[in-house]
């Protein structure tokens, strides 16, 4: 999937959506639960089995990434589901420590 920076998707097994923040430029095979995500405002509502291998929360306000960096997405709506390009598991980015105000 073509991916752009402020596109919105859906899960198509749980509830899950998100947007895009960051891409590679690449094709993406962005997925939640184990299943490809959708854009938001296609049309079905959440439908099919949840893969096992990709259950896990995916949490409200969290920004996902792959390994590389070169992809991060901003979860909208909180699901069931694991973000992952293909087989790879997106990890929760980390906030950056601030310096300090000495």
């Amino acid at each position: 999937m073509d991916l752009k920076a402020g596109s919105r998707l859906r899960s198509v097994v749980d509830t899950t959506e998100v947007v895009v923040v960051r891409t590679p430029g690449t094709d993406v095979d962005l997925r939640c639960g184990g299943q490809p995500m959708a854009p938001v405002g296609a049309d079905g509502s959440p439908s099919g089995e949840l893969d096992p291998k990709f259950s896990g929360p995916t949490l409200l306000g969290k920004r996902y990434t792959d390994e590389s960096g070169e992809l991060e997405v901003l979860c909208t709506k909180a699901g069931d589901g694991a973000l992952s390009v293909g087989d790879a598991i997106l990890l929760v980015k980390a906030a950056k420590p601030l310096p300090s105000s000495d």
